[in-house]
């Protein structure tokens, strides 16, 4: 089962926006974002859920996609 929580990163921790019941030591997948524009799911309909999934399906990808020689497909 996925949970998308939302958080902020402050002085070495992570501080989660609302309370979660989860046992302890449960294993979590942490991913930063850097941009500040938020993207309206409901918009694209898709679920918080889907959103977290789909993160999580691609963030294999994302060693080739921070590549500084990628900057270059931005542009296009």
């Amino acid at each position: 089962m996925l949970k998308a929580v939302e958080g902020v990163f402050k002085k070495g921790k992570i501080e989660l926006k609302e309370p979660i019941q989860i046992e302890e030591g449960t294993p979590v997948i942490v991913i930063f974002t850097y941009d500040s524009q938020s993207i309206d799911l409901a918009d694209r309909r898709i679920s918080q859920e889907q959103a977290a999934d789909l993160r999580w399906r691609l963030s294999s990808f994302a060693d080739d996609w921070d590549r500084p020689e990628m900057d270059s497909y931005d542009a296009l």
